[in-house]
């Protein structure tokens, strides 16, 4: 899905994953006790800074830190606007 969002510098636009519904053996988690996903999808990405070009593009999957970000909603739908250095890897 295309979002009409450019960020600026360094940040990058984050579609979170989904919250895991079940646990490895089949126990479904309730709402309030599902973690936060770390991992996600890259939407947008800025241009980087003058000395620093951006590492991550749109469409890598991304792993980022479990506070990271400013959860914002773009057309009713639930995002991430973070700084490239709060990622970890590209998987």
């Amino acid at each position: 899905m295309a979002v009409n969002l450019k960020p600026l510098a360094d940040r990058v636009l984050v579609e979170p994953a989904p919250a895991e519904e079940k646990t490895v053996g089949g126990i479904i988690i309730p709402d309030t006790a599902k973690e936060k996903p770390q991992r996600g999808k890259v939407v947008a990405a800025g241009n980087g800074k003058k000395d620093e070009p951006m590492t991550v593009k749109a469409g890598d999957t991304v792993l980022y830190g479990k506070y990271a970000g400013t959860e914002i909603t773009i057309e009713g739908k639930e995002y991430l606007i973070m700084r490239e250095s709060d990622i970890f890897a590209i998987i």
